[in-house]
């Protein structure tokens, strides 16, 4: 059965139908997961295994017969382990249909099937007795029940119904319990990403609006892969605390609760934001241990594990607190069936009464609900800053009066205080309308930029109390783009607004385009990458699910990536593959691009890296993907305020680096659609 869907374009902004099957989302969810990324995670598939052996061990030796459920089973792999190891029988228990379809078939294959019982449901929705999907209950709990937050997919109302439900009062647990730990530190770099700071323009500040100074700020975790935030970035202000510890193996309270550490400040500082990650203790001697701690906390860094199923996490506090060395502070984390908060109190302050926890952060300026994280670190980089006003400055004119063009932009503010005779602003969201007129009414600049709520292609010269363009300005940033070239959408603004510019307009910025090399992922290759075996298991089930609903709808297409977490060496050099001419309107035919990169460095070609830059003026561009030029060695450093995009080719290229191998590429701007098609390939020369 078809059903038409709409869906606004994030490149052209138009309203489209399109005809879906009613598997669709099936498809986009299994297309886009990460089980191909904890297949390939042989640190945690071991420690698994290890404390599946450990377990089936200690119930056999109480002589009990036994009986798993595997909560979360997704592909059986843990259910077909405690099989292996001894175990009589499995109930496995996987919510999300395909995926359970996949697990049948995978545990079939491994000829298991008259042992695993998979149970499409939900765990808590599963019943024990006769006729039930149970006929008893179990005495081994397996789960993977867990995300970067540890608690954020719902474990512990999973665990909690389970020991009331589904396991006897002495069951064993794999994982046995788990422990959350924490580091208060000082960064510009991760605070930049929390707050709107003061920016300097021309020698005039502009201040963020009081509401956000005092504003606590998001309560929901920034997760990243915090292995690649240097530890030069920032400063310890703690030990590494444990916060608090959750036994799997006994009944869990989801309830709201809290734990606190005390401490002596190693250093002085700004308190300002929290590193968090968690171990998984598979064994009740703790011998067996699944560790997600960042890297710069081992030995050896590079003999870390990786893994994007898991990362780690980042809080905010709700404002920043100077501190001395040798300070008792008390760092205080919250938590209720779903999400963490942190708070930190000195000895000064009066001890937090038990039944009174620290209150979940609240954003009251708005500002939290519309920037996201990394929009904040965007308009708080002084760089980029500089770059805009220094074009700004280049084409403002004393009788300028200019419209801007972005979500929750701070440019229509620069264009004011470099002396714009006028500043209009599209605001189409009513949230980031509110939050720039709070910018405005902060630094007194409300009479000379003017917020209209409309869309582009509504607006008249009524509007724009009849005056003319003479610069149409954007970063251009939008809140709905999610691919680089969905910024484009300022393309067709510029277009819908033809006839409201002067004919001498200037256009900011003046082009952009498509940049794209060759890379060799360290890491990010392993989301993609078809597993075959697993742990001496046959998951191939699982790669041909994956790779029907690729050619679903996703063979052909890019996915975004914050690169910057995901180190990877350019084997071709960088080309700009296509340019956009924002001067002149879009036109109505599409644009191609062919070429070539030779291979010019050894090493495995995993895809290639998509981003845009913007040529604000004929010698100023703002990169929204390299930062820097690709080295001699192929290394990259990536903007942190963009995702780029990135087209995983299959199967991966093995280059030897002599030049001898090209990617070739072929790309098709279709304006009707706001959509760019593209092919890669590899040739020999």
């Amino acid at each position: 059965m078809k059903t038409l869907c709409g869906r606004v374009n994030p490149t052209t902004g138009a309203l489209d139908w399109v005809e879906e099957g009613e598997e669709y989302d099936y498809h986009q969810e299994i297309a886009r997961s990460c089980y191909a990324d904890m297949l390939h995670d042989h640190d945690r598939n071991e420690k698994y295994y290890q404390g599946i052996r450990a377990a089936v061990a200690r119930v056999k030796a109480r002589g009990e017969k036994v009986v798993v459920l595997d909560i979360g089973t997704g592909t059986g792999l843990l259910s077909m382990m405690a099989l292996t190891a001894g175990a009589d029988f499995c109930y496995a228990v996987e919510v999300f249909k395909p995926m359970a379809e996949a697990a049948q078939c995978i545990v079939e294959k491994n000829g298991f099937s008259d042992k695993i019982k998979i149970i499409n449901k939900h765990s808590t929705d599963v019943t024990v007795g006769p006729g039930g999907d149970m006929q008893e209950k179990a005495n081994l709990l397996i789960t993977e029940l867990f995300d970067t937050e540890l608690i954020g997919e719902g474990a512990l109302p999973s665990y909690e119904h389970a020991h009331q439900n589904l396991v006897q009062a002495d069951c064993e647990a794999v994982p046995h319990r788990a422990t959350v730990y924490a580091q208060l530190v000082e960064s510009d770099l991760l605070w930049s990403w929390a707050q709107l700071k003061p920016v300097e323009v021309e020698g005039a500040r502009l201040v963020p609006p009081p509401a956000a100074g005092c504003c606590a700020g998001a309560h929901s975790v920034c997760d990243i892969q915090l292995s690649q935030v240097p530890p030069t970035s920032f400063t310890p202000l703690s030990p590494v605390c444990t916060m608090f510890r959750l036994d799997f193996s006994k009944p869990v309270s989801s309830a709201p609760q809290f734990h606190s550490s005390r401490f002596s400040a190693q250093s002085g500082g700004r308190a300002q934001v929290v590193l968090s990650w968690w171990d998984l203790h598979m064994d009740p001697s703790g011998t067996i241990v699944c560790s997600m701690a960042p890297s710069w906390t081992y030995p050896q860094p590079e003999m870390a594990p990786w893994r994007d199923h898991w990362m780690q996490s980042v809080y905010f506090l709700p404002a920043e607190s100077l501190v001395t060395a040798g300070d008792d502070l008390r760092l205080t984390v919250c938590h209720d069936d779903y999400s963490l908060w942190y708070s930190l109190q000195s000895h000064r302050q009066q001890e937090v009464p038990s039944e009174s926890p620290p209150s979940r952060p609240c954003c009251t300026c708005q500002a939290h609900l519309v920037w996201t994280r990394p929009r904040f670190g965007e308009l708080n980089d002084r760089q980029r800053t500089e770059s805009y006003a220094a074009a700004l400055r280049s084409v403002l004119r004393e009788d300028g009066v200019c419209l801007s063009i972005s979500d929750g932009s701070l440019l229509p503010v620069f264009a004011h205080m470099l002396g714009a005779k006028k500043v209009f602003s599209l605001e189409n969201r009513r949230m980031f309308k509110q939050v720039i007129e709070q910018v405005l009414e902060a630094n007194s600049v409300r009479g000379g930029v003017e917020l209209l709520e409309v869309r582009p292609d509504q607006l008249t010269s009524n509007d724009l109390r009849g005056e003319q363009i003479s610069v149409l300005m954007g970063e251009p940033f939008f809140s709905t783009s999610l691919l680089p070239w969905h910024s484009l959408f300022f393309w067709y603004c510029r277009t819908a607004l033809a006839g409201l510019l002067r004919s001498d307009a200037a256009i900011l910025p003046g082009s952009a385009s498509l940049h794209m090399a060759a890379v060799e992922f360290q890491d990010l290759w392993k989301i993609r990458a078809p597993c075959g075996t697993c742990e001496g298991f046959d998951v191939t089930p699982m790669d041909e699910m994956v790779q029907r609903s690729l050619d679903f709808r996703e063979s052909r297409e890019a996915e975004p990536h914050p690169l910057w977490e995901y180190p990877c060496r350019a084997l071709t050099q960088s080309t700009a593959a296509m340019t956009f001419d924002f001067t002149q309107c879009v036109p109505q035919q599409p644009i191609s691009s062919q070429g070539s990169l030779p291979l010019i460095r050894a090493g495995c070609c995993h895809g290639v890296a998509l981003w845009m830059e913007y040529h604000l003026t004929d010698d100023i561009t703002v990169s929204a993907g390299l930062t820097k030029p690709i080295s001699d060695q192929g290394d990259c450093e990536w903007s942190r305020h963009r995702k780029q995009g990135v087209y995983f080719l299959r199967p991966a290229w093995e280059s030897s680096g002599d030049g001898r191998a090209a990617l070739s590429y072929s790309f098709t701007f279709e304006p009707s659609l706001g959509d760019i098609k593209m092919d890669f390939s590899i040739t020999n020369q």
